[in-house]
């Protein structure tokens, strides 16, 4: 089973399509499977108090400008879906509040529906997700294994990939926690997979070592760009999908052989001993 790859241009984009496409471009020429967006309701998922607050940006000097700023229209969502599969890439969204389910749901055909992991306890958005029938990867930064136990339920048979991930951005090596994949593919019969918060190519790779089916990282242009997410993301995601590839040959099935290629070298260095 190979890897599926997800390049999350999340919100990396900071609300300009054609830096969105780009983007697109760097995980197809990558050789990615996947996108993944976000998509919000502003005056939803945060407060007046909030969105009143100070906050330079290059859309303004309040909270509210900064996340105006850096959210797409529904009709640059269509455009970005069908882009994205021209280049036969799955297009993926997470929506961060109801009313986000129902505009992509009314207007788009994600390949899934992704929950962030700041949704895994929020039970009426996770009923929402399952209720439009659509395949689902659940990210479990954050939580409890009875909270991620929840909401598996909930999601129930639409949820075809849980991840392992730590909500920091960008983790610290010692907080990424690979070994996490092991505890979550004894406990959950989807594949487990990895949302990558470490601004460094090895994470991922070890999380395939390890078994990882699904990998998420955040791809970026450049790390020095405007944004939250910049400086956990990835800009060689050419070097970091061919290091996921040679992991997945290199890992092998785990039987020892001999192979044909080492019975040359056997037939001239093997020394047996009969004693």
């Amino acid at each position: 089973m190979s890897t599926y790859i997800i390049a999350e241009v999340g919100i990396n984009h900071n609300g300009s399509i054609e830096i969105a496409k780009q983007l697109i471009d760097k995980a197809h020429k990558a050789g990615c499977d996947a996108v993944k967006f976000q998509k919000r309701t502003v005056d939803l998922v945060y407060s007046k108090e909030e969105l009143d607050k100070p906050r330079e940006s290059p859309f303004g000097t309040t909270t509210r400008e900064q996340k105006y700023g850096i959210e797409l229209s529904m009709e640059e969502f269509k455009e970005l879906e069908q882009y994205s599969n021209d280049k036969n890439l799955d297009f993926i969204v997470s929506c961060w509040d109801l009313n986000s389910i129902d505009d992509i749901e009314n207007n788009l055909n994600v390949a899934y529906h992704k929950i962030a992991s700041a949704m895994v306890t929020d039970i009426e958005f996770l009923k929402k997700i399952k209720d439009t029938g659509k395949p689902t990867i659940l990210s479990v930064g954050m939580s409890t294994i009875e909270q991620i136990d929840k909401a598996v339920v909930n999601l129930g048979e639409n949820c075809k990939y849980v991840l392992a991930c730590t909500s920091t951005y960008p983790t610290v090596p010692e907080e990424v926690n690979l070994k996490n994949i092991d505890t979550l593919s004894n406990l959950y019969p989807q594949p487990i997979g990895f949302s990558n918060h470490y601004n460094g190519l090895d994470a991922c790779v070890g999380a395939v070592a390890l078994g990882a089916k699904c990998i998420e990282f955040h791809i970026t242009l450049d790390r020095t760009m405007y944004g939250s997410d910049q400086s956990a993301s990835i800009e060689n995601v050419d070097q970091l999908v061919q290091g996921i590839r040679n992991m997945e040959l290199m890992r092998g099935n785990g039987n020892k052989v001999i192979y044909n290629s080492e019975q040359p070298i056997m037939e001239k260095l093997r020394k047996v001993s009969n004693a």
